[in-house]
């Protein structure tokens, strides 16, 4: 009986290390801004272990992100950051079957710190590394939690840094519509929350500039000051924010003369202007998204058994921004996919799925002997640029058409 007992242990200990291993586990490592965060990830689509060391409370009390801070906190985090994900997913290196880092685009000296440390935990295990593009990683990451999300589809990724429309053709194949031509919206709505002083009020101490703005906004009224249009003139999908940035700073600057305000005082229309705000960015979001879904109509370059949206990257999370491309959604027979708030910000999580992709695929897989073809770009553009041909159609953009879903669903 002793020795079937332990047959049996044996056998079943035998059979769940081949379950663990049925599954190929990438661990991915992100460094590209502000953020240090790692995660291990496998190819049943399991999130084993992930770690995330915000940067962010420190940041805010500089007024901004000052790149040689970022990059000596991430020295400071990372192994820890990396020790916290493997000790969660309850895996060693040696389980793994590969290691994922961002190197493009982001800031340089916080990206040397993410690729430097996968380059020597590759040494260390022996195993293959794999250089991840950041944003390629945020426009596959609903990929890792919608199962049934199929190639190709029209993402639309907004952050601090970005702000662009592509198709996604393949895991390495990007078709881009268009993309911001100065600031990305979180920067805008960074810029704006710092010229209004919301960290001085109790209520906004501890949030970014984007989540100040929309916890705001929620006390004002969107169409209470006009902002203004922006590229109304250009029939293309690109981006702009400066225009809106010298509306709000010319607006504040006229209440400020107005109410004789001196120093850290706040203009008394704060939560109206921020409602505004958010409201002129959505405008401008869903126009750019309206035209590049009537291009995909005349091209047919989604089939129509797969008309979807992926909506990620920081600015995602924004709630009236995310409610008002659903209708746009709704209107156009798309269907509107956006990952938790969790994984639309900067994460290891989105850069292990992106590993596993590029796996499954076995594409841009290097071994631990050629670790030196691998370095990083400060900036790199997604994909083929095919923004010419939607100008060259000369689509209309119709902002009368937001207007009446705004109106309608207010």
């Amino acid at each position: 009986m002793r020795l079937y007992r332990l047959l049996r242990s044996s056998l079943w200990c035998q059979f769940t290390r081949q379950a663990h291993r049925k599954y190929s586990k990438v661990l991915g490592i992100e460094t590209s801004c502000d953020d240090t965060g790692c995660a291990i990830v496998d190819s049943n689509r399991n999130v084993l272990g992930e770690y995330l060391q915000s940067q962010q409370q420190i940041h805010l009390d500089f007024g901004g992100i000052i790149p040689p801070v970022a990059r000596d906190l991430h020295k400071q985090n990372i192994d820890n950051v990396v020790t916290q994900a493997l000790q969660q997913a309850q895996v060693s290196l040696n389980d793994l079957d590969a290691i994922a880092v961002t190197v493009k685009p982001g800031l340089p000296l916080s990206l040397l710190v993410g690729m430097n440390y996968a380059k020597e935990l590759s040494k260390k295990s022996l195993k293959p590394l794999i250089p991840i593009h950041h944003m390629e990683a945020h426009a596959l990451t609903a990929r890792l939690v919608d199962h049934n999300l199929q190639l190709p589809f029209l993402v639309l990724l907004l952050s601090g840094g970005h702000c662009l429309l592509a198709i996604v053709k393949k895991v390495n194949e990007f078709l881009l519509l268009g993309q911001s031509i100065d600031d990305a919206p979180g920067e805008a709505l960074d810029k704006a929350a710092r010229r209004l002083q919301l960290k001085n009020m109790k209520e906004f101490r501890n949030c970014c500039g984007g989540q100040a703005i929309e916890k705001a906004a929620l006390k004002g009224n969107p169409r209470a000051i006009d902002l203004g249009t922006f590229m109304t003139s250009y029939q293309d999908c690109n981006f702009s924010y400066s225009g809106l940035k010298n509306a709000v700073r010319s607006q504040i600057l006229r209440s400020e003369q107005k109410h004789e305000l001196k120093g850290d005082e706040i203009i008394p229309e704060v939560f109206d202007l921020c409602a505004s705000i958010q409201y002129a960015i959505t405008k401008h979001i869903c126009t750019r998204v309206l035209r590049a879904i009537e291009f995909i109509n005349r091209t047919q370059l989604l089939p129509d058994t797969n008309r979807t949206l992926v909506v990620s990257g920081g600015v995602a999370s924004n709630m009236f921004i995310r409610k008002h491309l659903n209708l746009v959604c709704e209107e156009e027979n798309f269907k509107l996919i956006v990952p938790p708030p969790k994984l639309c910000t900067d994460n290891g999580t989105m850069i292990a799925w992106n590993g596993i992709e590029k796996l499954n695929e076995h594409i841009d897989i290097f071994s631990h002997l050629d670790l030196d073809k691998i370095d990083i770009q400060s900036k790199e553009p997604l994909g083929k640029n095919i923004s010419q041909q939607i100008t060259d159609m000369g689509i209309r953009c119709p902002s009368l058409f937001f207007n009446k879903i705004f109106e309608e669903h207010k």
